[in-house]
């Protein structure tokens, strides 16, 4: 390339850089500052300017900090607490001025442990209990309590201790695990709280509650035995289900019924009332008459079903029998049981007849 094409730069035929040209060159940069710094690591202070520069690098890389998506920073500052820091990135003054504890704020930790203890019956009784809890607090969790995980430990088996100890050994095999469950979580949160340790229960079970080895087959029996009464009882209240709505359903039809009957006799007899009261207007009325009518209606109603005939006329009256009737008296008198006629005898005065025949 030519020393004077464009592009070249304000050069001479030399390749020197001429005094008043305002460019600036990366390449010359490099140069200078390579130069320079090689300056620094020689003669008597070159060791020490090396040395601040180092520090000086030092002190920017831990000015800041990343805190990851499940963690929780906690600030210290020349090792008194400053803050919390969400997940992200963040700036801070650099060591040793400040410091970042990063916790585990999401994760959730768990504590299995398997206890004898004493039911409210002194009665002993193996659980194996698992306790599942996270960090709620990151400060309180780092200053609080020296050993965090520990103490959950130590909190778990003291509530779970006064759950059962205050149950009855029936209570605990045969009541629900979900109503101990709650009880044990509620005590163990009660306790952490008053730690101030920053934790938080999540979740805590039972597994495996069982009397010890020794007297296991005597608790088989007893709970064989409270299976039995329980079914036995089912069976007692299905068949009282059974029993009673039909006992109820016959005791309803019979009060129903007596009801009906009560209101017959009741309708039946203000109806012969009322048949007595225009009876005995029409008595008032014609005396004779009535009581010759009431006289014929009676013997209508005693002789429907009689096979013998009885004339009141003294034989004056011809009476004609139906067919069946003359052969219910023939087969009568073939068995000496001849239908019989009954004659009164005539009155004397035909005015006074009537009278002498009532009975």
């Amino acid at each position: 390339m030519a020393w004077n094409e464009p592009g070249g730069g304000q050069r001479d035929p030399w390749n020197r850089q001429r005094p008043n040209s305002g460019g600036f060159s990366p390449e010359q940069w490099l140069k200078d500052f390579g130069k320079h710094f090689g300056r620094l690591g020689r003669g008597p202070g070159g060791i020490l300017t090396a040395i601040v520069v180092l520090v000086v690098m030092f002190l920017l890389m831990s000015s800041y900090t990343i805190i990851g998506a499940r963690q929780v920073g906690v600030v210290l500052r020349f090792g008194e607490y400053a803050r919390s820091l969400p997940p992200g990135f963040h700036l801070k003054l650099p060591n040793p001025i400040e410091s970042v504890d990063k916790v585990e704020a999401t994760g959730i930790r768990s504590v299995n442990d398997r206890v004898s203890m004493l039911t409210r019956d002194e009665n002993i009784i193996a659980i194996d209990f698992t306790v599942q809890y996270q960090v709620d607090d990151a400060y309180k969790y780092l200053f609080s309590v020296s050993d965090p995980d520990a103490s959950v430990g130590a909190a778990a088996e003291a509530a779970v201790r006064s759950v059962i100890g205050s149950s009855d050994m029936d209570q605990v095999l045969s009541a629900d695990g979900s109503t101990l469950v709650t009880q044990a979580q509620q005590a163990l949160q009660k306790t952490l709280d008053s730690y101030n340790s920053g934790l938080r229960v999540t979740e805590v079970s039972f597994q495996n509650v069982a009397p010890p080895a020794e007297v296991k087959d005597a608790f088989d029996d007893v709970n064989n035995a409270r299976e039995d009464k329980q079914s036995i009882e089912n069976n007692a209240l299905a068949y009282a289900n059974k029993v009673v709505p039909v006992a109820r359903g016959d005791a309803a039809r019979i009060a129903a019924e007596a009801e009906g009957y009560k209101a017959e006799r009741i309708a039946r007899a203000q109806g012969d009332v009322a048949r007595f009261d225009l009876l005995l207007k029409e008595y008032k009325a014609a005396p004779a008459v009535t009581r010759k009518r009431l006289w014929l209606e009676t013997m209508e109603q005693v002789m429907a079903d009689n096979p013998k005939v009885i004339d009141g006329s003294g034989g004056r009256n011809i009476i004609n029998l139906p067919a069946a009737q003359r052969t219910r008296g023939a087969a009568d008198a073939t068995g000496n049981a001849a239908a019989s006629v009954i004659a009164p005898a005539s009155a004397s005065s035909s005015g006074d007849a009537d009278k002498e025949k009532q009975p």
